[in-house]
């Protein structure tokens, strides 16, 4: 077997235990949805930026290993995952007994509220008798869609799913939504910070349902790759333990919301 052969086989190993060999080094292939500030976006040029990425990469330098991040439409990043298009998932994902029949994730890394933002003034309520008639938009395969889903449009909530969330932002700007539900920091720093969120607020209390919005936010792998799920979750302990997760959420939001 020559040199070319031999690397082609440790990267085939590698892959199959759930590590990537890039240019030489170990690494880890990291599905994110890049479009759901301040978790995970893009600068503008190009750079990818958030608390989900800072996290990503103090847990690749944690296990002395290369973060390659790969981008994906977050309804389809679970199916990318089972594909083998990346090593796990890091992208707000919520934990929920649903996606845990396919997939198995880290403990909880932070818990955030799901809130709803509508139009100042405008009386509604995240309540099913409030919204109904009303035309309410959530990220495609997230939490909100499935709470929504199964909470409102059983009463009447016209749901509409989008594959990006600045869609969602621009079109209840645009006055063709009522509403949207999203994590509440992605709200204020995506949407209700900016110009175009001046004459919209969060209103009511945030969304409660365990079943669809589960209880924090995990990594997603594939549950035959234990071994790595371990070797990660060993590398987030540490850096939950050393203080890393709690000064990165003050960085980005003012507070600490690594889970207990």
């Amino acid at each position: 077997m020559n040199m070319k052969h031999l690397v082609c086989a440790v990267a085939l190993a590698l892959g199959t235990a759930g590590f990537a060999f890039a240019e030489g080094n170990a690494a880890l292939r990291i599905g994110i949805e890049a479009a759901y500030p301040p978790f995970e976006s893009k600068t503008a040029a190009g750079q990818l930026q958030g608390f989900d990425i800072d996290v990503g990469n103090a847990v690749c330098a944690k296990m002395q290993v290369k973060c390659i991040w790969v981008e994906n439409a977050f309804d389809g990043l679970l199916p990318a995952l089972q594909a083998r298009k990346f090593d796990l998932v890091n992208s707000a994902m919520n934990i929920t007994a649903k996606r845990e029949q396919i997939v198995d994730f880290t403990p909880a890394i932070y818990v955030v509220p799901m809130v709803l933002v509508a139009r100042k003034n405008s009386g509604l309520l995240p309540q099913a008798d409030s919204l109904k008639g009303k035309r309410i938009g959530v990220l495609q395969g997230a939490v909100q869609d499935d709470f929504a889903q199964r909470n409102w449009k059983p009463h009447g909530v016209e749901i509409a799913e989008y594959s990006d969330q600045n869609q969602v932002y621009a079109d209840l700007a645009a006055g063709r939504l009522d509403g949207s539900v999203q994590e509440y920091q992605t709200a204020r720093e995506g949407f209700l910070d900016k110009p175009e969120g001046r004459d919209y607020a969060i209103v009511g209390a945030p969304l409660e349902d365990p079943v669809t919005l589960g209880n924090g936010v995990g990594w997603a792998f594939r549950k035959q790759d234990a071994a790595l799920r371990s070797r990660v979750s060993n590398a987030l302990a540490k850096l939950k333990a050393d203080g890393t997760l709690s000064s990165l959420s003050n960085k980005y939001f003012n507070r600490n919301i690594i889970a207990k």
